[in-house]
């Protein structure tokens, strides 16, 4: 490779707005190397404390990284990790101090106004629970916020968990917030939706913004309110009464502050770059055009951005293409759509409208493989043995031209019976998806046998009418096309990591970290609760023979629910902490850069590498890039669920009184969660409401338990109940029981789970 190094992705520091970076630092700077470095320094038996020069020496840094390691230091000693002594002497936080019982977490705040705070990175498993943030003790933190803890005297392990006080918020999750203007005497204020604050925000004058008594108003918080002082606000814009169509949607967009348009700038290099392009294949590029290959996907998709093709090679040997859009030829390093595309990290997926990474004119149009087109792709051909055996892998710059758009419906229709397609589809197409399908399956099962979970939590999509209000909902099934696509795709991402690894470069991986010990103990104390006998769930093949054993039973989804919510959030890190779920030691996101800003990252340091150059890797800044991203995917999630959630509360208050199905999904000591079967909306059973007998709570079981013999509401029971109450502006809904089968659910989903936050 030459010497000189390439940037293939922005500085985050450069990109992130005034202060992010700094609070993304304070949360990940215990995981930095050089911080790691430091703290086993420090730790050493024996240390004397010195300043940061002596240290500096000590671990042989450059001059230059004197800064960098000074500011490190400062970090780790406001988190209590470090300490000052006499003279800016640096010494080992000591036990028992104010600073080395600091930690950090993310805030979740209740509606009687306490809250928890669930630890971040290192401090999740040194504390192995939340820690309990009382009313007064909660400052000016909202939910979502990160934040700076003290733990207090007094604060051991019980029901609670431990004890503590906000010292400072690090990170705010927002600034704006959506709510109903009114007015009291001479004055503005404003009912923030969700019951996110205790009291009204006072935003000073009335009729501020040309506000009306019940608009939906947008407002930026001067001072939060706290325990003991109202917050102010400022609105900054007025959406429009009530009931206006599309409102529902435009609010959670200001809420969650997702972009709306495209700057006119970003919109011109998209233009730019649409129009050079040329149906035809470069001279640098492998030429596929002749080669067999398809796409698969929803029947509602507007961008392709993978296609797959099979081929059986003489000697029995498999040999699978996946050919991902090439979308970093699009989007030039550093340019304004490249600013653009990494503030937005991902496309955001509304029940009503998609909010794309990237403009139209690149991803339905030039990067999007359609049927027919000449195509510029990045592609992975992997070999296999009949065995599924991975025997070769080559990765290259190609042209495709897709043959064939199929649907996932399609292609089950077809593997039902592939006899009414002769004469539909050529023979060749039916050939080979029957060959995906018999390579899928050997694919699926060696994953299976290395240890990888596979839960089974289908996903409810909403019917919405023009006026974008709901009229239904239906079941999104994990049928056997969405699988061969997935194994393919989970083929290539893998194989493109191991590729990155063995080259010894740093990238943005997907991290999937091993379960906390203290949430699958409690995993094994759910389902012994259950009745179902099994061995300690601390390993992956235990957790494997469960979900193997309640296959086709009641209590399937109880368990597969009880599973996931042991399990961690997948993340995008650099740091080679493999795949829990997928049973990996390396793993990244590289075939769908259409939607997702790390897998650009990962086709340019491709691009760097079959150019021959040496990329220019940043652990530092791979760090802050990965938390970025991640804090876009999760927003993205949270604003998809909210909207959905805000649409059934807006079609239920209509229909106050009716009756459906349910699943218990979730039991705490005030009553149960149920969610609909066939409507996906879920509300609260108070425990007040039970009137058929008394009570209690069993938190072994995760059940309210009665004193009458089989009076009992457990986690994925089958319940009848009623919409008793809806509101809106709180975003809650009471159900009533009408009926209590008392058995699990069979076969539906317990809630509308993404299985992207796994994968």
């Amino acid at each position: 490779m030459c010497s000189e190094e390439i940037p293939l992705f922005p500085d985050p520091t450069e990109y992130l707005e005034e202060g992010e970076g700094q609070f993304v630092e304070e949360k990940t700077v215990a995981q930095d190397p050089l911080a790691q470095r430091v703290l086993e320094l420090v730790g050493q038996p024996g240390y004397q404390p010195v300043k940061p020069k002596v240290i500096a020496r000590k671990l042989q840094l450059e001059k230059d990284d004197l800064p960098r390691l000074r500011r490190i230091i400062k970090l780790l000693a406001r988190q209590g990790l470090l300490a000052y002594g006499r003279g800016h002497l640096v010494r080992p936080a000591r036990q028992g101090t104010r600073q080395a019982r600091r930690i950090v977490g993310v805030f979740r705040k209740t509606e009687a106004g306490f809250g928890f705070v669930r630890p971040r990175g290192e401090y999740a498993q040194a504390l192995g629970g939340d820690v309990y943030i009382a009313a007064a003790h909660t400052a000016d933190a909202v939910t979502g916020d990160v934040v700076l803890v003290e733990l207090r005297e007094g604060g051991a392990r019980g029901g609670a968990g431990f004890r503590g006080q906000i010292v400072r918020v690090l990170e705010r999750q927002r600034q704006q917030f959506v709510g109903t203007y009114f007015e009291a005497g001479p004055w503005g204020y404003v009912e923030v939706d969700g019951g996110l604050f205790p009291t009204p925000i006072f935003v000073g004058d009335p009729g501020a913004k040309g506000a009306k008594p019940d608009d939906k108003v947008v407002i930026e918080l001067i001072r939060y309110p706290t325990p003991y002082a109202e917050g102010e606000g400022v609105i900054v814009e007025v959406l429009g009464e009530r009931g206006k169509p599309g409102l529902d949607t435009l609010m959670i967009m200001r809420e969650f502050g997702l972009p709306e348009r495209f700057p006119e700038e970003v919109l011109e290099v998209a233009r730019e770059q649409a129009q050079k392009f040329r149906e035809e294949v470069p001279p640098d590029r492998l030429d596929l055009t002749g080669l067999l290959a398809v796409t698969i996907d929803p029947p509602d998709a507007r961008d392709f951005d993978d296609a797959v093709s099979l081929e059986r090679l003489e000697d029995g040997r498999w040999r699978l293409g996946v050919h991902i859009a090439d979308v970093a030829y699009f989007v030039p390093a550093k340019s304004a759509l490249d600013r653009e595309a990494f503030e937005r990290a991902t496309s955001v997926y509304l029940p009503d409208r998609v909010i794309p990474m990237l403009p139209e004119t690149i991803s339905n149009g030039v990067a999007s493989l359609q049927p027919g087109k000449i195509r510029f792709t990045k592609t992975v051909f992997m070999e296999f043995t009949p065995e599924g055996v991975p025997t070769h892998r080559e990765f290259h710059r190609s042209v495709i031209r897709s043959a064939k758009r199929l649907t996932y419906e399609e292609v089950d229709e077809f593997l039902a019976a592939p006899s009414k397609f002769v004469g539909v589809w050529a023979p060749e197409i039916c050939r080979m998806l029957l060959e995906m399908h018999q390579l899928m399956r050997i694919l699926r099962a060696r994953r299976r046998r290395r240890g990888a979970l596979e839960l089974i939590l289908p996903e409810v999509k909403l019917v919405l009418g023009d006026d974008g209000q709901v009229t239904g909902a239906k079941i999104v099934e994990h049928t056997e096309s969405h699988q061969i696509i997935e194994e393919f795709m989970l083929a290539a991402n893998e194989a493109v990591a191991e590729f990155l690894q063995e080259k010894g470069l740093q990238f943005l991986r997907r991290v999937h970290k091993d379960p906390l010990l203290r949430k699958l103990r409690d995993l094994t104390d759910f389902v012994t609760g259950l009745g179902i006998e099994t061995e300690s769930l601390e390993s992956r093949f235990a957790i494997q023979r469960l979900l193997e054993a309640v296959a086709g039973r009641p209590e399937q989804h109880a368990v597969h629910y009880a599973v996931l919510r042991s399990l961690q959030r997948a993340i995008y890190s650099p740091r080679p902490e493999g795949h829990y779920a997928l049973a990996t030691e390396t793993y990244c996101h590289f075939t769908a850069p259409i939607r997702r800003y790390p897998d650009l990252t990962i086709h340019r340091l491709l691009d760097a590498l079959l150019d021959n150059r040496k990329p220019a890797t940043d652990f530092d800044r791979l760090v802050l890039l990965g938390e970025h991203c991640s804090r876009r995917e999760e927003r993205a999630e949270m604003a998809e669920r909210e909207l959905v959630k805000l649409k059934l509360l807006g079609y239920l208050q209509n229909h106050i009184g009716l009756e459906m199905e349910g699943v218990v999904t979730g039991v705490e000591r005030y009553g149960i969660f149920v969610q609909g079967v066939d409507l996906p909306a879920e509300g609260l059973v108070h425990i007040s409401t039970l009137d058929d007998d008394f009570y209690r709570f069993d938190r072994k079981t995760h059940s309210l338990v009665g004193y009458r013999e089989g009076n009992a509401y457990r986690l994925g029971d089958r319940v009848r109940v009623k919409v008793a109450r809806v509101d809106l502006d709180r975003r809650q809904l009471d159900f009533r029981i009408v009926g209590h089968r008392g058995g699990r659910s069979e076969g539906r989903p317990l809630r509308q789970f993404r299985r992207r936050h796994l994968r």
